[in-house]
Protein backbone atom coordinates (compact mmCIF):
# COMPACT_ATOMS: atom_id res chain seq x y z
CA UNK A 1 0.00 0.00 0.00
CA UNK A 2 2.91 2.44 0.85
CA UNK A 3 4.06 1.74 -3.24
CA UNK A 4 0.47 3.19 -3.76
CA UNK A 5 0.88 6.61 -1.72
CA UNK A 6 3.33 7.56 0.95
CA UNK A 7 0.72 8.58 3.94
CA UNK A 8 2.44 12.78 4.82
CA UNK A 9 2.50 13.66 8.58
CA UNK A 10 1.36 10.01 9.48
CA UNK A 11 2.23 9.82 13.22
CA UNK A 12 1.38 14.04 13.46
CA UNK A 13 -2.27 14.00 12.39
CA UNK A 14 -2.97 10.41 13.92
CA UNK A 15 -1.95 12.49 16.96
CA UNK A 16 -4.18 14.94 16.38
CA UNK A 17 -7.29 12.72 16.22
CA UNK A 18 -6.80 12.12 19.61
CA UNK A 19 -7.99 8.55 19.62
CA UNK A 20 -10.02 6.84 22.29
CA UNK A 21 -10.30 3.29 21.77
CA UNK A 22 -13.60 2.46 21.52
CA UNK A 23 -14.33 5.58 19.68
CA UNK A 24 -15.87 6.33 15.68
CA UNK A 25 -13.79 7.91 13.23
CA UNK A 26 -14.35 8.91 9.92
CA UNK A 27 -11.06 8.94 6.96
CA UNK A 28 -12.65 11.23 3.85
CA UNK A 29 -9.48 10.26 1.96
CA UNK A 30 -8.35 6.20 1.90
CA UNK A 31 -6.35 6.18 -0.76
CA UNK A 32 -3.60 3.67 -0.54
CA UNK A 33 -4.66 3.37 3.34
CA UNK A 34 -1.70 4.30 5.20
CA UNK A 35 -3.81 6.62 7.49
CA UNK A 36 -6.40 4.54 8.17
CA UNK A 37 -4.68 1.52 8.72
CA UNK A 38 -2.75 3.54 11.42
CA UNK A 39 -6.05 4.43 12.90
CA UNK A 40 -7.05 0.61 12.62
CA UNK A 41 -4.25 0.18 14.83
CA UNK A 42 -5.04 2.05 17.78
CA UNK A 43 -8.27 0.62 17.38
CA UNK A 44 -10.40 -2.10 19.84
CA UNK A 45 -14.15 -1.65 20.31
CA UNK A 46 -14.24 1.29 17.77
CA UNK A 47 -15.12 1.63 13.82
CA UNK A 48 -13.83 3.24 11.33
CA UNK A 49 -15.53 4.84 8.05
CA UNK A 50 -13.78 5.18 5.46
CA UNK A 51 -14.47 7.20 2.03
CA UNK A 52 -12.52 7.76 -1.47
CA UNK A 53 -14.26 8.07 -4.66
CA UNK A 54 -11.54 6.72 -6.91
CA UNK A 55 -12.44 3.01 -7.84
CA UNK A 56 -8.11 2.75 -7.66
CA UNK A 57 -8.51 2.99 -4.07
CA UNK A 58 -10.65 -0.19 -3.70
CA UNK A 59 -7.74 -2.80 -4.47
CA UNK A 60 -5.88 -1.40 -1.02
CA UNK A 61 -8.94 -1.79 1.23
CA UNK A 62 -8.30 -3.60 4.48
CA UNK A 63 -10.11 -6.69 5.60
CA UNK A 64 -11.05 -5.53 8.90
CA UNK A 65 -14.61 -5.95 10.28
CA UNK A 66 -14.01 -2.75 11.92
CA UNK A 67 -13.63 -0.93 8.78
CA UNK A 68 -16.83 0.78 7.01
CA UNK A 69 -15.67 1.64 3.65
CA UNK A 70 -17.45 4.27 1.01
CA UNK A 71 -16.60 4.88 -2.74
CA UNK A 72 -17.96 7.81 -2.83
CA UNK A 73 -17.08 11.47 -2.65
CA UNK A 74 -15.98 13.25 1.06
CA UNK A 75 -19.24 15.89 0.27
CA UNK A 76 -21.68 13.10 0.76
CA UNK A 77 -20.12 12.17 4.34
CA UNK A 78 -23.51 13.24 6.41
CA UNK A 79 -25.37 10.68 4.22
CA UNK A 80 -23.25 7.85 4.31
CA UNK A 81 -23.09 8.25 7.39
CA UNK A 82 -26.54 8.21 8.34
CA UNK A 83 -26.65 5.34 6.20
CA UNK A 84 -24.96 3.56 8.32
CA UNK A 85 -26.53 4.51 11.17
CA UNK A 86 -23.89 6.80 12.65
CA UNK A 87 -25.13 10.40 13.83
CA UNK A 88 -21.82 11.11 15.44
CA UNK A 89 -18.38 10.37 15.63
CA UNK A 90 -15.22 11.43 17.64
CA UNK A 91 -12.50 12.10 14.88
CA UNK A 92 -12.48 13.05 11.42
CA UNK A 93 -9.49 12.90 9.01
CA UNK A 94 -9.00 14.46 5.72
CA UNK A 95 -5.26 14.39 3.43
CA UNK A 96 -6.77 16.75 0.64
CA UNK A 97 -3.54 15.57 -1.64
CA UNK A 98 -3.85 13.72 -5.02
CA UNK A 99 -2.20 10.11 -4.29
CA UNK A 100 1.10 9.40 -6.12
CA UNK A 101 -0.58 6.29 -7.79
CA UNK A 102 -2.76 8.88 -9.63
CA UNK A 103 -0.08 11.49 -10.52
CA UNK A 104 2.21 8.28 -11.65
CA UNK A 105 -0.48 7.17 -13.81
CA UNK A 106 -0.36 8.66 -17.43
CA UNK A 107 -3.85 7.72 -18.29
CA UNK A 108 -5.11 10.15 -15.32
CA UNK A 109 -4.08 12.80 -17.03
CA UNK A 110 -2.93 14.36 -13.24
CA UNK A 111 0.60 14.96 -14.44
CA UNK A 112 2.40 17.09 -17.24
CA UNK A 113 5.57 14.56 -16.79
CA UNK A 114 3.79 12.08 -18.97
CA UNK A 115 1.70 12.08 -21.69
CA UNK A 116 -2.27 10.76 -22.26
CA UNK A 117 -5.46 11.94 -22.34
CA UNK A 118 -6.49 15.24 -20.54
CA UNK A 119 -8.53 13.69 -18.04
CA UNK A 120 -7.90 14.35 -14.31
CA UNK A 121 -10.91 12.89 -13.10
CA UNK A 122 -10.85 11.75 -9.26
CA UNK A 123 -14.19 9.31 -9.80
CA UNK A 124 -13.64 8.44 -13.69
CA UNK A 125 -17.17 7.48 -14.01
CA UNK A 126 -17.91 11.68 -13.95
CA UNK A 127 -19.04 13.38 -16.77
CA UNK A 128 -16.61 16.13 -16.85
CA UNK A 129 -13.07 16.11 -17.55
CA UNK A 130 -10.39 18.27 -18.69
CA UNK A 131 -11.00 17.75 -22.48
CA UNK A 132 -14.31 19.20 -21.96
CA UNK A 133 -13.09 21.81 -19.70
CA UNK A 134 -10.17 22.71 -22.15
CA UNK A 135 -12.49 22.73 -25.32
CA UNK A 136 -15.97 23.78 -24.27
CA UNK A 137 -15.15 26.33 -21.56
CA UNK A 138 -15.83 29.94 -23.17
CA UNK A 139 -12.57 32.41 -22.67
CA UNK A 140 -14.03 34.14 -19.67
CA UNK A 141 -14.80 31.35 -17.47
CA UNK A 142 -10.96 29.49 -18.59
CA UNK A 143 -9.88 32.98 -17.69
CA UNK A 144 -11.12 33.15 -14.11
CA UNK A 145 -10.24 29.20 -13.61
CA UNK A 146 -6.43 29.89 -14.02
CA UNK A 147 -6.95 32.80 -11.99
CA UNK A 148 -8.64 31.65 -9.41
CA UNK A 149 -7.84 27.86 -8.67
CA UNK A 150 -4.38 28.68 -10.20
CA UNK A 151 -3.25 31.85 -9.21
CA UNK A 152 -1.50 32.44 -12.43
CA UNK A 153 -0.09 35.79 -13.76
CA UNK A 154 -0.91 35.92 -17.50
CA UNK A 155 -4.47 33.80 -16.56
CA UNK A 156 -6.04 36.17 -19.55
CA UNK A 157 -3.09 35.50 -22.22
CA UNK A 158 -3.22 31.78 -21.18
CA UNK A 159 -7.38 31.62 -21.88
CA UNK A 160 -6.99 33.55 -25.26
CA UNK A 161 -3.68 31.15 -26.41
CA UNK A 162 -6.48 27.98 -25.85
CA UNK A 163 -9.15 29.52 -26.95
CA UNK A 164 -7.15 30.14 -30.50
CA UNK A 165 -5.40 26.42 -30.51
CA UNK A 166 -8.84 24.47 -29.78
CA UNK A 167 -10.56 26.47 -33.00
CA UNK A 168 -9.08 24.05 -35.74
CA UNK A 169 -8.16 20.94 -34.01
CA UNK A 170 -9.74 19.85 -30.27
CA UNK A 171 -6.70 19.50 -27.82
CA UNK A 172 -7.21 16.31 -26.22
CA UNK A 173 -4.19 14.88 -25.16
CA UNK A 174 -1.12 16.26 -22.78
CA UNK A 175 1.48 16.75 -25.38
CA UNK A 176 -1.16 18.55 -27.31
CA UNK A 177 -2.03 20.75 -24.74
CA UNK A 178 1.38 21.91 -23.50
CA UNK A 179 2.54 22.86 -27.20
CA UNK A 180 -0.64 24.67 -27.18
CA UNK A 181 0.63 26.93 -24.26
CA UNK A 182 3.97 26.84 -24.61
CA UNK A 183 4.30 30.17 -25.41
CA UNK A 184 2.68 31.62 -22.14
CA UNK A 185 4.91 29.29 -20.21
CA UNK A 186 7.71 31.54 -18.35
CA UNK A 187 11.28 29.14 -18.90
CA UNK A 188 11.99 30.44 -15.68
CA UNK A 189 9.52 28.87 -13.45
CA UNK A 190 8.42 26.20 -16.18
CA UNK A 191 7.63 23.67 -13.83
CA UNK A 192 6.29 25.62 -10.98
CA UNK A 193 3.95 27.55 -14.02
CA UNK A 194 2.92 24.19 -14.92
CA UNK A 195 2.17 22.87 -11.88
CA UNK A 196 -0.16 25.51 -11.32
CA UNK A 197 -1.65 25.25 -14.62
CA UNK A 198 -2.57 21.51 -13.99
CA UNK A 199 -3.49 22.50 -10.47
CA UNK A 200 -6.14 24.43 -11.73
CA UNK A 201 -7.78 22.24 -13.77
CA UNK A 202 -7.64 19.50 -11.49
CA UNK A 203 -9.45 21.21 -9.20
CA UNK A 204 -12.23 22.72 -11.56
CA UNK A 205 -12.92 19.03 -12.97
CA UNK A 206 -13.63 17.70 -9.49
CA UNK A 207 -15.43 20.69 -7.99
CA UNK A 208 -12.78 20.11 -5.47
CA UNK A 209 -13.48 23.88 -3.30
CA UNK A 210 -17.36 23.26 -3.52
CA UNK A 211 -16.67 19.83 -2.40
CA UNK A 212 -14.34 21.01 0.66
CA UNK A 213 -16.73 23.48 1.67
CA UNK A 214 -20.12 20.83 1.65
CA UNK A 215 -17.54 18.61 3.88
CA UNK A 216 -16.28 21.30 6.36
CA UNK A 217 -19.99 22.24 6.87
CA UNK A 218 -21.05 19.03 7.88
CA UNK A 219 -18.36 18.14 10.01
CA UNK A 220 -20.01 20.41 12.76
CA UNK A 221 -22.93 18.54 13.07
CA UNK A 222 -21.38 15.23 13.09
CA UNK A 223 -18.60 15.89 15.73
CA UNK A 224 -19.11 14.77 19.34
CA UNK A 225 -17.93 17.27 21.85
CA UNK A 226 -14.11 16.79 21.96
CA UNK A 227 -14.36 15.53 18.66
CA UNK A 228 -11.27 16.55 16.66
CA UNK A 229 -11.14 17.48 12.87
CA UNK A 230 -7.88 17.11 11.42
CA UNK A 231 -6.95 18.28 7.78
CA UNK A 232 -4.07 18.16 5.56
CA UNK A 233 -4.19 20.72 2.79
CA UNK A 234 -1.73 20.89 -0.14
CA UNK A 235 -2.26 24.69 -1.45
CA UNK A 236 -2.99 28.14 -0.34
CA UNK A 237 -6.85 27.70 -1.24
CA UNK A 238 -7.63 24.61 0.78
CA UNK A 239 -5.62 26.17 3.92
CA UNK A 240 -6.95 29.27 3.72
CA UNK A 241 -10.34 27.38 3.66
CA UNK A 242 -9.83 25.06 6.63
CA UNK A 243 -8.46 28.12 8.62
CA UNK A 244 -11.10 30.15 7.73
CA UNK A 245 -13.30 27.21 8.84
CA UNK A 246 -11.70 26.23 11.92
CA UNK A 247 -11.25 29.67 13.60
CA UNK A 248 -14.72 30.47 12.93
CA UNK A 249 -16.87 27.45 12.12
CA UNK A 250 -17.70 29.63 8.78
CA UNK A 251 -16.03 28.97 5.14
CA UNK A 252 -15.72 32.78 4.81
CA UNK A 253 -14.12 32.85 7.85
CA UNK A 254 -16.75 35.50 9.57
CA UNK A 255 -17.96 35.06 13.07
CA UNK A 256 -21.11 35.45 14.17
CA UNK A 257 -22.37 37.11 17.03
CA UNK A 258 -25.67 36.18 19.47
CA UNK A 259 -27.95 39.12 20.79
CA UNK A 260 -25.00 40.01 23.44
CA UNK A 261 -22.26 40.86 21.26
CA UNK A 262 -20.73 37.21 22.45
CA UNK A 263 -19.01 35.10 19.37
CA UNK A 264 -20.21 32.34 18.44
CA UNK A 265 -17.06 30.12 18.13
CA UNK A 266 -18.12 26.12 17.58
CA UNK A 267 -14.12 24.73 17.30
CA UNK A 268 -11.26 25.45 19.41
CA UNK A 269 -7.80 25.64 16.86
CA UNK A 270 -5.86 23.17 18.23
CA UNK A 271 -2.89 23.78 16.12
CA UNK A 272 -2.18 27.88 17.09
CA UNK A 273 0.57 27.39 14.20
CA UNK A 274 0.47 25.14 11.04
CA UNK A 275 2.01 21.76 11.58
CA UNK A 276 4.55 21.32 8.13
CA UNK A 277 6.59 18.02 7.25
CA UNK A 278 9.95 18.39 8.51
CA UNK A 279 13.37 17.92 6.33
CA UNK A 280 13.47 14.19 6.81
CA UNK A 281 10.03 13.49 5.79
CA UNK A 282 10.68 16.08 2.70
CA UNK A 283 13.33 13.88 1.82
CA UNK A 284 12.05 10.63 1.68
CA UNK A 285 8.53 11.99 0.41
CA UNK A 286 9.06 15.10 -1.95
CA UNK A 287 5.70 15.57 -2.49
CA UNK A 288 4.90 16.43 0.95
CA UNK A 289 6.96 19.75 0.96
CA UNK A 290 3.66 21.79 0.50
CA UNK A 291 1.57 19.80 3.38
CA UNK A 292 0.19 21.58 5.91
CA UNK A 293 -1.65 20.40 8.63
CA UNK A 294 -4.47 22.09 11.09
CA UNK A 295 -6.38 20.53 13.81
CA UNK A 296 -9.34 21.88 15.61
CA UNK A 297 -11.82 20.32 18.51
CA UNK A 298 -15.40 20.25 18.90
CA UNK A 299 -16.77 22.43 22.04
Amino acid sequence: MSEYHIPVLLEESIDGLNLQPNGIYVDVTYGGGGHSLRILEKLQGGKLVAFDQDEDALQNVADDERLIFVNHNFKFLKNFLRYHGISKVDGILADLGVSSHDFDQADRGFSFRFDGQLDMRMNQSADKDAVKVINEYEVSKLGEMFREYGEIQNWRNLAQTIEQARSPQKIVTISQFLKAIAHCVPAKIEKKYLAQVFQALRIEVNSEMEALASFLESTLELLNSGGRLVVISYHSLEDRMVKNFMRSGRIDGKTEQDFYGHYHLPLEVITRKVIVPGEVEIMQNPRARSAKLRIAQRK
